[in-house]
């Protein structure tokens, strides 16, 4: 390994955590001013990960104490894992060909699934209804999600996101394909807000019915890794989007001559900017347009509704490819 990989190995996750939580404090800054509301300041969420990391850390008297206090860390361990997966700008993902897609989907089902662990080992009865929620979400999108990574594999032939990135889809299909594309993204958009459990789907945490669910007993540092782990998963997702749907560069846009670190830089910060105006659209502006769904009726939309459009989809692919 060169000196460089091993910097960016580190550097990324780092800034990734401070990126997410950056994300997460315009999210609720720009949900609060939708609905006429003045909200927190943006860097609340680093306030309150702080906070977290300074009270007192509780385990139930009947939890399953070493899967209580291993989940979190296997949560906020595999959405720091996720990073490495997918490429920065015009940087290529530290971990590039071991996997990709298919580790990433792993990755996003086991932070789903460290938490429901954690909630069914906390022994609270409001725990355990969160996570059996949680579960029968979970079984629910999977499948959409799995669908569009089977149809970018008919695509490119491989499951490597730096491939994907250099090589837009859009230049790699005809028009049949392009509309079955199209409706793939829609599909995982759909999907973005039950995968990050944010309104309509936070079934599994609803405060108002079952006090916060899964994250029930959590407190302390336990609390803050799962803080920290919703909020690098919330921006990896939306980078992985931008990287599939999205991965024009502004240097084949507008034709720019950038050279050196310069390049980096523009390409960079156009990159995060991609990234903010979609997880504005997939997940604040959704989350604050509609009210929390009931399991049922979630289960009903993924199985039904957007597993439909994620099959036409994929049926598009197939046949222009």
């Amino acid at each position: 390994m060169t000196p460089e990989f091993i910097t960016y190995a580190f550097a990324f996750p780092i800034l990734g955590v401070f990126i997410g939580l950056a994300y997460k404090g315009i999210d609720r800054r720009i949900s609060a001013r939708l609905t006429s509301r003045i909200g927190p300041p943006i860097r609340q969420p680093f306030w309150d990960v702080g906070k977290l990391l300074l009270k007192e850390t509780i385990v139930p008297e009947n939890a399953v104490a070493w899967i209580f206090n291993a989940m979190p860390l296997v949560a906020f361990a595999s959405s720091m894992t996720l990073l490495l997966y997918i490429p920065f700008g015009i940087l290529k993902a530290p971990l590039e060909g071991y996997g990709d897609l298919v580790v990433i989907l792993y990755l996003l089902t086991l932070q789903s699934l460290a938490m429901a662990i954690g909630g069914f080992a906390s022994g609270s009865p409001f725990s355990s209804v969160g996570a059996q929620r949680e579960m029968v979400l979970m079984m629910s999108y999977e499948m959409p999600l799995a669908t569009v990574i089977v149809g970018f594999a008919l695509v490119y032939k491989s499951f490597s996101l730096t491939t994907i990135a250099t090589t837009p889809v859009w230049t790699m299909v005809g028009p049949l394909a392009g509309i079955g594309i199209l409706l793939l993204f829609i599909a995982l958009i759909i999907v973005t807000p039950a995968e990050l459990a944010k309104l309509p789907f936070d079934i599994a945490e609803a405060e108002t019915e079952i006090a916060e669910g899964m994250l029930a007993e959590y407190s302390g540092r336990n609390l803050a890794l799962f803080y920290l782990s919703d909020a690098v998963r919330g921006f990896a997702l939306a980078a992985i989007e931008v990287v599939l749907f999205i991965p024009f560069t502004l240097s084949s846009i507008f034709n720019l001559n950038l050279t050196g670190a310069s390049l980096y830089i523009v390409e960079g910060l156009w990159f995060l900017f991609k990234v903010l105006v979609l997880y504005l659209l997939a997940i604040t502006l959704v989350r604050t347009s509609f009210a929390r769904f009931r399991i049922e009726q979630a289960s009903r939309i993924f199985w039904v509704y957007v597993n439909i459009i994620a099959l036409v989809g994929l049926a598009l692919v197939w046949m222009g490819v």
